[in-house]
């Protein structure tokens, strides 16, 4: 009997140096408090607005990323012009947004929230309106059909008009420290290049608060929802590329003040056809200091968790892929580019499909 259910779940500690990776509405590194002791914090959407980035620079041609944007106008009248130069393709764009039923839209402005479009959503509505196609449903079905990646994914909220909603196909937990933290603060002087040789003085004064931690980061793929979003031939490629993006990206607060760019000390990766199972009671009990530091024990605390999870409540997965070493018991360690090559065959055969080198 066909599984309605296939999960990649995506497990990774990771080391970050002094930094100020994800700052709060003071300028301080977000924190949250878990198991009574206060946690270094990054949140989901400074890890997947990192992993977005990666998908558009490296991972993924531009015709399967998305844009979100106000600027939604201008993403309209660029394949207005180009399908029919000489136009008024701002006026041709707006309207073709307000049939659409983005009716908040008006002349010469820009949409009041953020909205995500694909190219080929931009492209279709411009070729209704360059048709003079005045169909409203045609126009909003344009507006529904040939999502990117990025947008399966990671989801469109639509408040004004909820039929143009996609659920997200993946979550992305708030990254939170394996141990306690405490910030710490960065007093720092910048000298004066042309300030006189008697003013010995700093031209500038300031603070920067920071912190350092070992990180468990989470995140999980619905792949059937994949498959019937994207079609079950890309499915594999996309699963390879979020599976490269969540383990090397980074978000760039302060990095250049800080330099904290680093890759995961371990990576636990897992199938399974009946639930996501976020590992993070591994670490309810804050890790302790220690001479040795965060990481060996978090791995210790990350493998114990997993089998006494899997031996009370849920079925082990489907199958298994670690890279780094101290996971060794919950799957052999390979190579991060060799998981890669095992998880997208792995997809494919777990929907049936032959995989392919890129995503239709």
């Amino acid at each position: 009997m066909e599984s309605k259910r296939l999960y990649v779940d995506f497990h990774v500690l990771q080391t970050v140096p002094p930094s100020c990776v994800n700052r709060d509405d003071t300028g301080s590194p977000k924190t949250a408090v878990y198991g009574g002791a206060t946690r270094a914090r990054v949140s989901s959407q400074a890890w997947k607005r990192a992993m977005r980035l990666m998908f558009r620079e490296e991972l993924l041609d531009g015709e399967q990323v998305g844009d979100r944007t106000k600027k939604i106008v201008g993403l309209v009248a660029d394949e207005i012009e180009a399908l029919a130069p000489g136009q008024d393709a701002k006026k041709m764009a707006k309207d073709a947004l307000n049939l659409a039923g983005l009716s908040k839209i008006k002349e010469d402005k820009d949409a009041d929230t953020l909205f995500f479009m694909s190219r080929a959503q931009a492209r279709a509505l411009a070729r209704l309106a360059v048709e003079g196609n005045d169909d409203k449903k045609a126009y909003k079905d344009a507006l529904k059909a040939a999502p990117s990646v990025d947008m399966v994914l990671f989801g469109r909220m639509v408040a004004s008009d909820p039929s143009l909603n996609y659920d997200a196909a993946a979550q992305v937990a708030h990254s939170i420290s394996t141990h306690a933290v405490q910030n710490e603060y960065d007093y720092f002087t910048a000298v004066d290049d042309c300030a006189p040789e008697d003013n010995a003085g700093a031209g500038h004064l300031g603070t920067v608060e920071y912190n350092s931690s070992t990180l468990y980061r989470y995140a999980t793929v619905n792949v059937k929802e994949l498959e019937t979003q994207l079609g079950g031939k890309a499915v594999p490629s996309v699963v390879r590329a979020f599976a490269e993006a969540f383990v090397r990206s980074m978000p760039t607060g302060k990095q250049n003040t800080f330099a904290n760019r680093t890759l995961p000390d371990a990576v636990y990766v897992t199938l399974r056809t009946d639930q996501p199972v976020n590992l993070c009671g591994a670490f309810e009990k804050a890790v302790p200091a220690t001479a040795n530091g965060f990481v060996g024990p978090s791995k210790a605390a990350l493998a114990d968790y997993a089998q006494k999870v899997y031996t009370c409540y849920a079925d082990a997965p489907l199958q298994a892929f670690t890279v780094g070493d101290g996971l060794e018991a919950l799957a052999p360690a390979q190579p991060l580019g060799r998981v890669l090559d095992a998880l997208e065959a792995a997809v494919g055969q777990q929907l049936g499909a032959e995989t392919g080198n890129g995503v239709e």
